[in-house]
């Protein structure tokens, strides 16, 4: 089945989230102006742009970090719709451990440095209702194991992990869960080469094996090529091309997507 296939199947769902004008400014300064896209389940969407593109500020305004200046974010939770723009503070902070799920750049902004590794991924478990101690160990134990960190480093805290480790630390913390929606802010920013191999290809299995949707924001266009499904490209705050990942990347249409791809290739 091709990938165009894949999507049309997909898209013959309810959006999983839909942006609707999407803003936000500092001062004169656009962070993102008037942003609208849908994202389906199953489906990964890149962002791509230089730094000062936007792509954080969008990254950050839909995953409830920032408030926008105006827009919606429409998210399909369990009861129907709701624009999480407007949604209270404890309403957001319920679907952030539940549904939803935030990989940082920096995998110390999303670990607790000073509890064990198997204590980063038991505590999202206890934060949905967990409480049963050899369970959330087990489960620990099972998805240590899933993003390739041995046993016996288990009972570790993460200041004794690699920077790659630390990555994969995070990523197990954000999915033991089963999360629907996964934003992603530079995965592999700051890793050495090989280790962002190794990095891409388990998020790679981990979102098709579980079926996950993901927004990737990254400045790195291989890491969009193996991840996403769909890109979109942005410049100055506004979105300037969009559509299948390998159509953009190989028939760029917009001046400055010609001149990202060109970039690359000169390299």
């Amino acid at each position: 089945m091709s990938m165009q296939d894949i999507l049309a199947r997909a898209r013959s769902q309810a959006p999983l989230l839909s942006v609707r004008g999407l803003s936000k400014f500092y001062g004169a300064r656009i962070g993102c102006n008037r942003v609208d896209f849908d994202l389906f389940p199953g489906e990964v969407l890149g962002i791509v742009g230089e730094s000062g593109s936007g792509k954080s500020t969008l990254l950050s305004c839909m995953a409830g970090h920032l408030t926008p200046d105006t827009g919606e974010v429409i998210f399909a939770t369990a009861d129907g719709p709701s624009d999480t723009v407007r949604m209270g503070e404890a309403e957001r902070r319920r679907l952030a451990r539940t549904d939803w799920a935030f990989v940082h750049q920096n995998p110390r902004d999303g670990l607790r440095m000073g509890v064990s590794a198997g204590g980063n991924v038991g505590e999202r478990l206890m934060a949905v209702g967990a409480r049963n101690y050899g369970q959330i160990r087990g489960q620990a134990l099972e998805w240590l194991g899933r993003v390739e960190i041995a046993a016996d480093r288990i009972d570790d805290r993460p200041a004794a992990f690699s920077g790659g480790m630390q990555q994969r630390l995070q990523i197990a913390r954000n999915l033991v869960t089963g999360p629907r929606l996964v934003f992603m802010d530079e995965p592999t920013g700051g890793l050495d080469v090989s280790v962002q191999a190794r990095l891409l290809d388990l998020l790679r299995g981990l979102v098709r094996e579980m079926g996950l949707s993901a927004i990737v924001v990254t400045h790195d266009l291989a890491v969009v090529r193996l991840l996403a499904d769909r890109l979109m490209v942005m410049k100055g705050g506004h979105v300037v091309e969009q559509g299948l990942t390998d159509q953009v990347l190989d028939d760029p249409q917009h001046a400055y997507t010609q001149l990202l791809v060109s970039s690359v290739l000169q390299v």
